[in-house]
């Protein structure tokens, strides 16, 4: 079992940063492939990000690609999204997922775990 807990989400203005984190416990987080997802009010789950277990290999949706930058620190189980220059449609609830195997999903689907989410609220 893997337990994630994400931080950072807020209220911010248009322009702003952010940098999420997800913090894993339990099983070894550092064999694990980790994405980033967000939500919309009555939307399904996007793909924003992933990253693979030794952090060389990343996918950055292209909605977002010049903006957000996806990391990871295994020795401290954890993942981060930079988020630069929001705009008011990065609004929703970010998701940190985590699987373990060789591929990177960008689908939800192919996440096992799963934190609760953090809200991110860009004004403009």
């Amino acid at each position: 079992q893997v337990q994630l807990v994400e931080s950072g989400g807020g209220l911010v203005q248009a322009g702003a940063s952010l940098r999420l984190a997800c913090v894993a416990s339990g099983r070894t987080f550092g064999w694990y492939v980790t994405g980033w997802f967000r939500q919309k009010p009555g939307t399904a789950r996007e793909f924003v990000a992933g990253i693979g277990w030794t952090g060389q290999r990343t996918s950055v949706a292209d909605s977002v690609k010049d903006r957000f930058t996806i990391s990871r620190d295994n020795a401290k189980n954890a993942a981060y999204l930079q988020m630069n220059n929001l705009k008011s449609d990065d609004t929703a609830v970010y998701y940190c997922a985590t699987t373990y195997g060789p591929n990177l999903p960008q689908s939800a689907e192919g996440y096992r775990y799963w934190g609760q989410g953090t809200q991110v609220t860009v004004s403009s």
